[in-house]
């Protein structure tokens, strides 16, 4: 699914699809994505009797980046509920979180992520200010399991 070029795409073209199977309407939307990532870590060993001074590298487990998403505050509760339904141990909760990059013209998907088998750890709204001006904002915190890209 990902679409190469010689120059970079720009970062503000994508999509959300929190497992609901749903990229449209203002609950889909999201002003910011914090970097996606992963790293697996590195075992050093070395036998005791080995002829060679220097330790062999053996792969480690398999780490996935927590991924922060913001948008404007919306009175929507479907966060809210996900989140409820995590913090009450029901195991059907966890989902398959897909972030799309889009092409510049909007008409197809060049990047794909895929955050398996996760959850919201951390929902926060706010700050509001009643002096201020600017949009009240939500913010999820999504732990995932692994990380796949298409």
């Amino acid at each position: 699914m990902t679409v190469r070029r010689d120059r970079p795409y720009t970062d503000f073209n994508f999509l959300v699809d929190l497992g609901t199977g749903d990229t449209e309407g203002p609950e889909a939307g999201f002003q910011e994505i914090s970097e996606i990532g992963m790293e697996v870590s590195i075992i050093e060993y070395r036998n005791g009797n080995s002829k060679d001074n220097s330790v062999v590298k053996l792969t480690g487990l398999n780490r996935a980046h927590d991924v922060t998403l913001r948008r404007g505050l919306m009175g929507s509760l479907h966060l809210y509920e996900w989140l409820n339904q995590i913090r009450n141990g029901d195991q059907g909760a966890l989902r398959t979180v897909t972030i799309m990059l889009q092409s510049e013209d909007h008409t197809s998907v060049v990047q794909t992520w895929k955050l398996l088998r996760a959850r919201i750890t951390k929902h926060t709204s706010g700050p509001l200010n009643a002096k201020g001006s600017g949009v009240a904002m939500e913010e999820l915190v999504l732990t995932y399991e692994r990380l796949e890209m298409e």
